[in-house]
């Protein structure tokens, strides 16, 4: 093919160099699902949800597994299944104990979402999950991933999964340029993998890349010499694995800084607020906290000083610092001061402070805690058991 040529067709497809010359015959497409599938059957890893083609069980699994580590995913899974087994129960849930069930996984939107879409199939689908990709794309909180992980494992569509395994696994095998942090590569991917997948096993096709990605040709080792796709991949070839995928560097987190104040009165009680019922860590219960500025901060971490006060249901005698953390969000990084609030002996709390969304409790099992403040409770506690 002429460079012109090569080209002329890159331009009319609006596809990065080296694209466009993929050409694969349909006997080295099966030989390389062949490949494939059977090292899946060896080497799949061993997981719950992978017993079952249930979409609802998919669905949980996969929204679950969204930004964390299976592992992690695991006990969640079996606690929520055995708390909603099933659509009907997800969608009359309790959304505190939806949201209790789903504390420490982070990114609650997940399972308010999931609630929302269960009720959306009992109206639109009359109880009974849709098998049609469109129908799942419909669903509140499924984006194209998750219902090509849907479509392709439980209803046996040929829909490509593409995820950050996929797209790392395929810019190899093929060392495509184009950049995976870029929505419009997308497209690249989705026709390559779509021409690849096996229609036999396409839901097995999927995880076993998913599989591949994660414990073979992972982003900082490629362990080309285990690989069962060695002779199928260029990067492996030319020796340029590390230098695949393609990724511009991702915006950096905003940081904030803040002061949390654990309030605890007479009876043992600690004083906790209800967060706004949307943005993040929507309907969640926290320590009171205050803004920060980064030299603020930095005087609260060296002399214990503090200069803001949140409005406290109790007179306050002195302040302590207690000690600090990180919590990392997708977008923001939380640098955290604990602040020990010590009430006065006596006192009375104001009327307002009696409200649906401020609390005193001891126990706290039923409600949804956010992540910051279930470190919060734990840095608290440590510091107990050490002064004893």
């Amino acid at each position: 093919m002429s460079e012109l040529k090569r080209k002329l067709i890159q331009r009319e497809l609006q596809l990065p160099p080296n694209v466009a010359e993929i050409n694969w015959s349909e006997q080295k497409k099966a030989d390389f699902q062949r490949a494939l599938l059977n090292w899946y059957a060896e080497n799949k890893k061993p997981l719950p949800w992978r017993e079952t083609r249930s979409p609802y069980a998919i669905w949980i699994s996969e929204i679950m597994s969204q930004q964390t580590q299976v592992e992690t995913v695991m006990p969640y899974y079996a606690r929520f299944m055995a708390a909603f087994p099933n659509l009907t129960d997800l969608a009359v849930a309790d959304d505190a104990e939806l949201l209790k069930l789903w504390e420490g996984l982070g990114y609650y939107s997940r399972a308010r979402n999931l609630k929302l879409a269960a009720q959306q199939i009992m109206t639109d689908f009359s109880g009974t999950f849709p098998n049609d990709l469109a129908d799942i794309l419909s669903l509140k909180g499924i984006g194209p991933y998750t219902a090509a992980a849907i479509a392709s494992i439980s209803f046996g569509l040929a829909e490509p999964a593409i995820d950050g395994n996929l797209l790392r696994v395929t810019s190899r095998l093929f060392e495509l340029e184009a950049d995976i942090s870029k929505p419009s590569s997308r497209k690249v991917f989705d026709e390559i993998l779509r021409d690849l997948i096996s229609h036999e096993s396409p839901g097995n096709f999927n995880q076993a890349l998913m599989d591949l990605g994660s414990k073979v040709c992972t982003p900082k080792v490629a362990k080309c010499e285990i690989c069962p796709l060695q002779d199928y991949c260029a990067a492996y070839e030319h020796g340029t694995s590390l230098n695949f995928p393609v990724k511009s560097k991702k915006l950096k987190q905003k940081d904030l800084y803040y002061a949390a104040f654990a309030l605890q009165n007479s009876l043992g009680e600690y004083y906790l607020e209800k967060r706004a019922a949307t943005g993040l860590l929507a309907n969640m219960w926290i320590f009171p906290m205050n803004v920060l500025s980064k030299t603020e901060f930095d005087e609260l971490l060296s002399d214990g000083f503090v200069k803001k006060m949140p409005d406290l249901p109790e007179k306050i005698l002195r302040t302590e610092f207690v000690g600090e953390f990180t919590h990392v969000f997708s977008h923001q990084k939380w640098h955290i001061g604990i602040v020990k609030a010590v009430p006065e002996e006596s006192f009375e709390v104001a009327e307002h402070f009696f409200a649906e969304d401020k609390k005193w409790l001891t126990e706290w099992s039923k409600i949804p805690l956010a992540g910051p403040q279930v470190k919060m409770f734990e840095i608290l506690n440590e510091r107990k058991t050490k002064l004893r």
